[in-house]
C-alpha cells in the first residue's frame, strides 16, 4: 500500500490539509482498518519511532498512536513532562532539536497551541498536533472518517454541535468548510466559538459550499440534522468553572427528548470522554443512534494513514 502524499510535513490545525488531502487520507484509512480486520500485516513504517509529548492525561490520544505505531511495525515513546527535561525548564525549541536527532516523528498533546508551533519550527521531523486548547485536528479528522464511511458522502450532511466553543468545535468548524459540510454550532452567547476561527471558516465555506450557522437556538437547528454531536462542558485546565459552566449548559444537554425532534437516522457523536448525565445522557449515548465507540476506534485508523503520510 502507498501512503498519500501531503503538501505540508507537520499537521498542526485541520486547515494545514486540503480537501483533496483529507479524501486521500480516508481511502487510505479504508485500506489499513481492512487489512487489520483480515489479520495483514501493514508494517509500513518498520523500525520508525515516533515521540509522543504530554503535557495534559490522555485515554484515547496516548493509546491509539501508541498501538498505530506498533501495528505499522514501529515504536512509540511516551514522554510525560515530568519525566523529561520539559518539566524542569528546558524550552520545547531545545527539545525538538534533540528528539529530532533520535526520533522520526513527534506528536504532542498540551494546552497552549504557540508550543506545538514552537516544536515544529524547530523539529526537523514531522509534527502532529495530539490536542491543545485550540485545535484538535486529529480528533475531527476521526469524525468527518466516522460520518464518511457510512456512505462516503460528506457534502451537504448536515452536523450540529451542542456545547462549549472549544478546541473541537473549532476543528469541527474548520474542516466542515472544508469538506462542503452544513455545521451548525449550538451554545451560550458566551460559549460560542472563537470569532476568528469563525471568519475563517466562513471564508473557506465560499468555495466549498458549506453552510455555517453560530447559534443559541437548539430546536430549529436540530429539525433536519443528520447528525448530533456534543462534548464535555468543561475542559481539562478549566475545572475551577466547573459549577458555573453547569448552570450555563443546563439546558444544552442531548437527551432522549431531544433526540425525537430529530430525524430518525440522526446520529449522536462524541469525542469522549463523556460527563454522562451532563452534556449527554446514558440512555442516548448507550443507543442505537450512538456512533461515539466507531470515533473512538476510528482515531487509530485515521492516525495510522495520517502517520504513513507524514513518516514514510
Amino acid at each position: 500500500m502507498r501512503p498519500p502524499k501531503l503538501y505540508k510535513k507537520n499537521i498542526l490545525q485541520i486547515t494545514d490539509l486540503s480537501k483533496k488531502e483529507i479524501y486521500d487520507l480516508f481511502e487510505f484509512t479504508v485500506k489499513l482498518k481492512k487489512a487489520l480486520k483480515l489479520g495483514k500485516e501493514t508494517h509500513i513504517l518498520k523500525s520508525k519511532i515516533l515521540a509522543m509529548i504530554f503535557e495534559k492525561s490522555s485515554t484515547r490520544t496516548r493509546v491509539s498512536f501508541e498501538v498505530g505505531m506498533h501495528q505499522l511495525g514501529g515504536n512509540a515513546l511516551f514522554l510525560s513532562k515530568n519525566e523529561i527535561q520539559l518539566g524542569r525548564g528546558e524550552t520545547f525549541a531545545d527539545t525538538a532539536k534533540v528528539l529530532s536527532r533520535y526520533v522520526d516523528g513527534i506528536m504532542i498533546r498540551t494546552d497552549a497551541h504557540n508550543k506545538v508551533i514552537e516544536i515544529a519550527n524547530e523539529a526537523t521531523v514531522p509534527v502532529i498536533n495530539g490536542l491543545t486548547d485550540f485545535e484538535h485536528p486529529c480528533q475531527a479528522l476521526a469524525d468527518f472518517f466516522t460520518m464518511y464511511e457510512r456512505n462516503n458522502k460528506l457534502e451537504k450532511q448536515k452536523l450540529v454541535y451542542i456545547g462549549d466553543g472549544n478546541n473541537v468545535a473549532n476543528s469541527l468548524l474548520l474542516g466542515s468548510a472544508i469538506l462542503g459540510i452544513h455545521i451548525t454550532i449550538v451554545s451560550p452567547k458566551e460559549y460560542a466559538p472563537n470569532n476568528e476561527v469563525v471568519q475563517e471558516a466562513q471564508t473557506i465555506a465560499k468555495s466549498s459550499g458549506s453552510i455555517i450557522v453560530i447559534t443559541s437556538d437548539i430546536e430549529p437547528s436540530i429539525k433536519d440534522a443528520d447528525y448530533l454531536y456534543t462534548d464535555v462542558w468543561t475542559s481539562m485546565g478549566q475545572e475551577e468553572e466547573s459549577e458555573k459552566r453547569k448552570r450555563d449548559f443546563a439546558n444544552f444537554k442531548i437527551s432522549s427528548e431531544l433526540m425525537r425532534k430529530c430525524p430518525s437516522h440522526c446520529k449522536v457523536m462524541h469525542c469522549l470522554p463523556a460527563h454522562r448525565g451532563e452534556e449527554v445522557d446514558s440512555d442516548v449515548l448507550d443507543s442505537d443512534s450512538s456512533i461515539v465507540l466507531d470515533q473512538a476506534e476510528n482515531r487509530l485508523h485515521l492516525q495510522k494513514a495520517l502517520l504513513c503520510a507524514l513518516m514514510k
